[in-house]
């Protein structure tokens, strides 16, 4: 593990532990009251319609927002505590890397400031995975296209060794091919034992790779267990149409 990343204080503690979570934008509420606990080595996703709080969820986690109420927990740490975020490695929704630098530049950079060492070995490997041409590397980021882009943030946060990977909608931009090969990425640091956070609004790559999911709508959790018994408890056998039918229940719940 690079020497900017920190062990879990113990290997009980949960990877997240987030506990009556509140936060509001005025009157608007965009988190109301969540409790929520990923395990460690836990492939997880949350999903929701757009404004459903997930990606609110996610920057209060980072402590890139504060909360109302509530506290959050990384391995045990209080959030709040800049060592709580050394074990995880982030990927916003919206990736927008130095215009002005190339892609190489921006990966020795991030390589930096995450105190773990330029891997090119690694790096390597993650870019003919991710199937992101080496001569994209040297161009600045700005000629690079939407799905270049993306790749090249995947890169960044994949080629950090990190016990927590936490990706906001990381197929954004992506064709099926490059999908794939994130998805294979994806298993590959789920079966060395990392811990996965990501939000995705195609439900299919979520019931392939996740162990565990939770339905946020509306700013409250709607569903906590597993895709098959998301599945199971709506006698559906596809997890879009189960969670179709787990919105329209909460819509019932907040109407009645």
């Amino acid at each position: 593990m690079g020497e900017g990343a920190a062990y879990p204080q113990t290997a009980t503690e949960p990877a997240v532990r987030i506990a009556a979570l509140v936060k509001r934008y005025g009157a608007l509420v965009a988190l109301d009251k969540v409790d929520l606990s990923i395990a460690q080595r836990e492939a997880f996703g949350l999903v929701g319609a757009n404004g459903a709080g997930k990606t609110t969820l996610i920057r209060c986690l980072l402590d890139l927002t504060a909360c109302d109420q509530g506290r959050i927990e990384i391995f045990g740490r209080r959030a709040r505590e800049p060592m709580a975020r050394a074990p995880l490695a982030y990927l916003p929704e919206r990736f927008m890397p130095p215009h002005y630098l190339t892609g190489r530049e921006f990966l020795r950079t991030l390589a930096a400031l995450g105190r773990a060492g330029h891997d090119e070995a690694r790096i390597a490997a993650l870019i003919a995975q991710l199937e992101l041409e080496p001569a994209a590397l040297e161009r600045p980021v700005r000629t690079l296209s939407k799905g270049m882009t993306q790749k090249l943030g995947l890169a960044a946060a994949l080629s950090l060794e990190r016990e927590l990977y936490v990706l906001d909608e990381p197929m954004s931009g992506l064709d099926p091919a490059a999908r794939v090969a994130v998805k294979s990425v994806l298993r590959r640091l789920s079966r060395e034992g990392r811990t996965l956070f990501f939000t995705s609004h195609v439900l299919a790559d979520v019931d392939e790779l996740c162990s565990s999911i939770a339905v946020l709508e509306r700013a409250r959790l709607r569903f906590r267990g597993s895709p098959r018994s998301l599945r199971e408890r709506y006698g559906e056998r596809s997890l879009e149409r189960a969670f179709m039918r787990c919105l329209r229940d909460g819509e019932r719940a907040l109407s009645a």
